[in-house]
């Protein structure tokens, strides 16, 4: 609701009383800042389509649909699910719409910024304080011109020589069990896909780490930026199947009400779903583990398509 102050009106301001100028002006921000708190939060979750990698891994827009069922009991969150396969001409006007971005991407830190419209309205975005969260590929990029761009607004990322990885059966610790992103978690035995040895700038917070080479690697962060806003970091979710494990949907649930600045119930997030929306093609992918490779693929896979209820932008 936006109040426009008309030129009777500020005429009669000219003979007003300083203490009646202050009284107008108080009530338009209050009924402004009201207003703004009064409606939902408008979250923009991002996916794109297969980039060349095995079925049932890097299934971003399946993950997008799981995340946004996932969100659905929460009242004060409007959630918006796109294809942000190029060109994403509509991209910057949904970004500066939102007042939070989830990113399932290829290449997160050149998709932020290879279009320029784009990374001005995600620049914008973090200016007034929004919510950035990007989970797996959306960290990093092949190419090391791309770091500095992500640092700025996510607090993390990798590119070009230090860019590792790592498929293995690891233990996730916590760092600060105490942190309301963690609430109702432990450490968390998985398989999956790890970034590690990442950039990072000063001041961001480890939640997990994996050991990998003997080194405790940071695999999720959160970051409360100066700008008033807040970020979210995790590099794991490299097999779609891992989004059956209770302890990743409540994880990736708590770090985006934490990054909108929502609560967090006190036992945790209920993050029950019907295991039919976790399905790829009418199929329920086996769960990952190192033995992955030798077990045969369900036959009805045979692509990465999925029935997903989304807006193609």
């Amino acid at each position: 609701m936006k109040i426009s102050i008309s030129s009777y009106v500020r005429a009669c301001l000219k003979n007003s009383t300083p203490w009646l100028v202050l009284a107008l002006m108080l009530f338009v921000f209050s009924t402004n800042v009201s207003t703004a708190a009064s409606r939902p939060a408008r979250l923009l979750i991002v996916g794109q389509g297969p980039d060349g990698h095995e079925v049932t891994t890097h299934e971003f827009l399946p993950g997008a649909n799981v995340l946004a069922e996932l969100l659905k009991p929460y009242k004060d969150l409007q959630v918006t699910v796109v294809n942000a396969d190029e060109p994403w001409i509509d991209g910057p006007t949904l970004i500066d719409q939102s007042d939070g971005i989830v990113m399932l991407v290829t290449q997160g830190a050149q998709w932020m910024q290879i279009e320029p419209q784009r990374h001005a309205a995600l620049r914008r975005l973090a200016a007034r304080g929004g919510a950035i969260v990007a989970l797996h590929w959306s960290v990093g990029a092949k190419e090391a011109k791309y770091i500095q761009g992500q640092l700025d607004l996510l607090g993390a990322t990798r590119g070009g020589p230090q860019r590792k990885y790592l498929v293995l059966a690891t233990e996730l610790k916590r760092v600060v069990p105490a942190h309301p992103i963690l609430t109702g978690l432990g450490d968390i035995k998985v398989y999956d896909e790890i970034y590690y040895s990442l950039d990072r700038v000063p001041g961001i917070q480890p939640l997990f780490t994996a050991k990998i080479e003997g080194k405790e690697e940071m695999a999720a962060w959160s970051w409360e930026r100066s700008d008033g806003g807040r970020s979210f970091g995790f590099v794991g979710l490299h097999f779609h199947s891992n989004w059956q494990l209770p302890e990743y949907r409540r994880f990736v649930v708590q770090g985006v009400l934490w990054s909108l600045k929502l609560p967090i119930p006190a036992d945790g997030v209920d993050v029950s779903i019907d295991s039919k929306k976790l399905e790829l093609n009418g199929v329920l992918p086996p769960v990952s583990s190192p033995d992955s490779k030798k077990n045969p693929r369900p036959s009805k896979i045979q692509a990465c398509s999925f029935d997903l209820e989304f807006r193609r932008a």
